[in-house]
């Protein structure tokens, strides 16, 4: 009895690298900076995605904050050891929900880091827009962030 449960021990041991090094296509995790909260990302192929952010913004009185963009990622710009880079970049729609409702547009720019041997990736996204409504003007987010990816078997 003993000799089968080391067995298995050892098996789950062994196999566990692997369990985490296959990523689904779901991430959800957080977001620091402006906005600050969750952060969700849904790879739809190994180069386009959709990501959300629901969050409090900073800006001006402060407010609830939702975002939601399409991102497009080129793999191939920066070679690194392990894992991969890809710099990303899209177009998107955010809303601040405060007193008066701020609705703009949103083109996030960043890097995205994809963990080889763990399902996590951590990015860093700079994203100018300009706001439409209730009036127009120039608008900026930035942050830094961190996701865990569900399930298995996914697009990367």
């Amino acid at each position: 009895m003993k000799k089968t449960a080391l067995m298995a021990l050892l098996a789950l041991v062994l196999a566990a690298p692997a369990a985490f090094a296959d990523r689904g296509p779901f991430g959800l995790g957080i977001i620091l900076g402006e906005p600050t909260g969750i952060s969700a990302k849904l790879w739809l192929g190994d180069a386009h995605a959709i990501d959300a952010a629901f969050a409090w913004s900073f800006a001006d009185e402060g407010s609830l904050y939702v975002h939601g963009n399409y991102l497009f990622h080129l793999h191939d710009l920066i070679s690194v050891n392990t894992g991969r880079l890809p710099v990303y970049f899209g177009i998107g729609g955010k809303v601040n929900l405060r007193d008066d409702p701020q609705v703009s547009v949103r083109i996030p720019i960043g890097l995205n880091y994809l963990f080889d041997s763990v399902p996590l990736d951590a990015f860093l996204e700079l994203a100018p827009g300009i706001g439409l409504f209730p009036s127009t003007k120039a608008d900026f987010g930035a942050g830094i962030g961190i996701r865990y990816y569900f399930g298995g078997s996914g697009a990367l």
